[in-house]
């Protein structure tokens, strides 16, 4: 998301500025993805990268939670467990969808020649590192 964007109503706008600068940092780290994003469990964007304008970020964030909402259906019917990450094949792309703490998602937007592995890896090591800090509490209603 870029510097004008506000952070997520339950988060400081500090702690969204260090989420963009991790997923900044991965961009830059893994040179085949294109974006990042991390969304609430409620499909809203909390953090994206440096690239990613307001509106395609909170597209990205209804897109990535629709998928990830889809994928924990298949799980629940087929009582097969929980969804660790959803990956979308598209002609000109990837799009990764990880679980990131209490009700977030990473989303990742990469090339179509990528090293699926290699991204699915460092998601994995993002998660981990800081998941804990990922989660997103529920909105109020007020």
């Amino acid at each position: 998301m870029t510097a004008s964007n506000a952070a997520a109503p339950n988060e400081s706008p500090n702690a969204s500025g260090e989420l963009s600068w991790l997923l900044d940092e991965l961009v830059g780290r893994v040179g085949s993805i294109r974006k990042a994003l991390v969304l609430s469990g409620d499909g809203l964007p909390s953090g994206g990268s440096r690239d990613l304008s307001r509106e395609d970020g909170e597209h990205l964030a209804a897109v990535a939670s629709g998928f990830h909402s889809l994928a924990k259906g298949v799980g629940r019917h087929f009582d097969v467990g929980r969804v660790r990450q959803t990956i979308v094949e598209l002609d000109d792309a990837f799009l990764f969808v990880t679980a990131a703490g209490d009700g977030s998602c990473l989303a990742v937007l990469a090339d179509a020649d990528s090293d699926v592995g290699q991204i699915a890896y460092e998601m994995t090591l993002l998660v981990k590192r800081v998941g804990v800090h990922l989660g997103s509490a529920p909105r109020s209603s007020g």
